[in-house]
Order: structure tokens, then sequence, then C-alpha cells
């Protein structure tokens, strides 16, 4: 017994180059996209964002005393 070849079919997907609207969903109503999703979540981007600017604020705070320190 012998294999015997099978012709397969090949789905190909294109876009046309008249039609290329794929990213005109993100872009519209974006303001009011991006206050949805804050007002939305305020609680986490507040828990997320303090510890990172409290930080930042306390390292650039620290670097500056560290170029001051000769003075004194």
């Amino acid at each position: 017994m012998g294999k015997q070849p099978v012709r397969m079919k090949a789905v190909v997907y294109a876009l046309s180059p008249f039609q290329q609207k794929v990213m005109t969903g993100l872009w519209k109503d974006l303001p009011s996209k991006i206050h949805h999703k804050i007002s939305e979540n305020w609680l986490s981007a507040t828990l997320l964002l303090a510890p990172l600017i409290g930080v930042h604020t306390y390292v650039k705070n620290y670097q500056e005393k560290e170029k001051l320190s000769h003075r004194y």
C-alpha cells in the first residue's frame, strides 16, 4: 500500500489596500475611553502610582542631598 497525495485547500486572509481601516476603532472617541477607564479603576491606579511617585520623589531628594553634602 503506497501513500497517495492528498490535495489540501489553503485559506488565505488578506486586507484590501483600499479598505485598511483596522485601527480606526482604536482612535475613535479616545478621550472618552481614557476617562472611562480611569474613573472605573481609580483605586487600582492610585495604589499603583502612589508608591512609584513616592519612591521617585525620595530618590530625587536623596540625590540632591548627596550633591549638597560637601557644603556643610
